[in-house]
């Protein structure tokens, strides 16, 4: 089944993991994605410490699946050219080096415009093309910080708290990637092509929307809420269990509340004045917090999980990302064989993360070794002209 974008091809510079996260959604839905990487590669080729296989981090696995590789030294002419060449049969050119670097380079807006006319032009940096901070270097836990996003989770009083993966990379590559399919679908209508800066200050802040509006609006500042939900309602948090586990409740509407009292035997929370309105639970909120652990005690995580869910009330066990994996529908996984892998040679890596019929979003192809594509990308640029 043809991929709704088939056909387009992504001429992608970038590296680390905001850009290629961009240009791996691209490629899920059906791109072709030529990765033109320095000589050493993508640092992410090589990165943390859990890699088994040189040059195949799980940190480059997770967005360079199905893309081609070709390694260029864009200081030397020659093999400028051959980026410029890349460039002029592309839809779209993406880039994340800091600001200005790909003008010196030789390969900016200007002449990727003269390359190819209409040609989406994506930059991502850290806080934009212009601005007082241009030129300040940022990666994900940088901008966790400059953003507010630290000061979102935990508690009121506590240091500031990481969100444990690099949230802002991907956020700020999904961002892109929306960004290049609007100036696509714009493209298809216009004959125009267009120039996109994505910031991933910008882009976290969209995110943090939540938190963000309501102090544009009011002039207050969310609390912090630690692991109780966006309601500030007791009844939304978090809770141990008899096994030492936990289980997360998320009940915030009126029925649910109603649902979780008759399921708890607990009718009398609901004639009662100190828990009977959302308000009056807010206002007592360790009161009913406390009532709430003294329950949940009672049962393990999986049993709470199964009856709560059942009954319609919002819930979920805390899980390790291990376990979580268990919870995948067949088709959220994509499966790859990829030689050199132990363990018979075949890696599972998350799809796009939605499903689309026609479309099928997905690739079985494995991210590809440094330089892997050279020869062919180098007789495809001899056997095709610049309309190709």
């Amino acid at each position: 089944m043809t991929q709704p974008l088939a056909g387009i091809r992504v001429a992608d510079f970038s590296h680390v993991m905001a850009g290629p996260f961009a240009s791996h959604i691209l490629r899920l839905l059906g791109a072709e994605v030529i990765k033109i990487e320095s000589r050493s590669g993508d640092q992410f080729r090589n990165y943390g410490s859990n890699r088994e296989f040189d040059g195949m981090s799980p940190a480059f696995i997770a967005a360079n699946v199905g893309k081609k590789s070709i390694a260029l030294d864009l200081k030397n002419p020659a093999e400028s050219e051959i980026a410029r060449q890349i460039v002029a049969r592309c839809d779209v050119l993406l880039e994340n080096f800091r600001p200005g670097v790909i003008d010196r380079l030789g390969l900016g807006y200007s002449v990727a415009r003269e390359l190819r006319p209409d040609i989406v032009f994506c930059s991502v940096s850290g806080y934009g093309q212009d601005g007082d901070q241009r030129d300040w270097p940022a990666i994900d836990n940088i901008v966790q910080a400059t953003s507010g996003m630290m000061m979102l989770s935990g508690a009121e009083g506590d240091p500031p708290v990481r969100v444990g993966f690099p949230m802002v990379d991907t956020l700020t590559g999904q961002t892109a990637a929306v960004a290049i399919l609007a100036a696509l679908v714009q493209r298809e209508r216009t004959g125009d092509g267009a120039y996109i800066d994505v910031a991933m200050l910008d882009a976290s802040l969209a995110f943090m929307t939540s938190a963000l509006t309501p102090f544009l609006v009011t002039g207050n500042s969310l609390k912090r809420l630690g692991n109780t939900g966006y309601s500030e309602l007791p009844t939304a948090g978090l809770f141990t269990t008899q096994d030492g586990r936990h289980i997360s409740l998320g009940v915030v509407q009126e029925n649910q509340f109603v649902a979780l009292a008759r399921l708890l035997k607990r009718e009398d929370w609901l004639a009662d004045p100190l828990y009977a309105t959302p308000d009056a639970r807010r206002a007592n909120f360790d009161e009913m917090h406390r009532q709430l652990q003294m329950i949940f005690v009672t049962r393990e995580a999986a049993q709470w999980e199964s009856e709560l869910s059942a009954a319609g009330i919002p819930c979920g066990k805390v899980r390790r990302v291990s376990e979580a994996a268990e919870l995948c529908r067949p088709d959220a996984l994509l499966d790859i064989a990829m030689d050199g892998l132990p363990g018979g040679g075949r890696i599972a890596v998350p799809n796009v993360g939605f499903r689309m019929e026609p479309g099928h979003p997905g690739t079985d192809q494995p991210p590809p070794r440094l330089n892997e594509n050279r020869e062919e990308i180098l007789q495809w640029l001899a056997s095709e002209d610049v309309q190709g």
